[in-house]
């Protein structure tokens, strides 16, 4: 019975890439799954033989500490030269964007709480 190996879910392609490399370099078979039509399933990657579980899983782990160290590599450089993305940044981008966020979020909010003000106003 096939074993699952990593869940896709929030699953960079760039990383999906990678272990399907490893995986074939030390000849370990597995297939994907595809995510769902409506994001129920996220997809995966299968071992085909489960025996290969417990060498698969020390592949990934060893590749997984390497890619840790590498992207907080990269992050940090990123952030050294100021190009990280802040809430700032986005919101001098899409300025319209971020004010119907804003007020979309103020008129849920008002929505939900109208109820409770009207109760407190008729109980006071």
């Amino acid at each position: 019975m096939p074993r699952l190996l990593l869940n896709l879910r929030h699953v960079p392609d760039d990383e999906i890439d990678e272990v399907r490399a490893l995986m074939d370099a030390h000849g370990i078979e597995c297939y994907d799954t595809p995510p769902g039509p409506f994001g129920i399933t996220a997809g995966g990657i299968w071992l085909k033989n489960p025996d290969d579980y417990t060498r698969a899983r020390e592949l990934m782990d060893s590749y997984q500490d390497e890619r840790r160290e590498r992207v907080r590599a990269e992050w940090q450089a990123t952030r050294d030269r100021g190009e990280t993305e802040t809430l700032a940044s986005v919101a001098r981008r899409h300025p319209l964007k971020i004010t119907l966020i804003v007020l979309g979020s103020i008129f849920v909010l008002m929505v939900l709480f109208a109820p409770l003000v009207v109760f407190f106003r008729l109980a006071g």
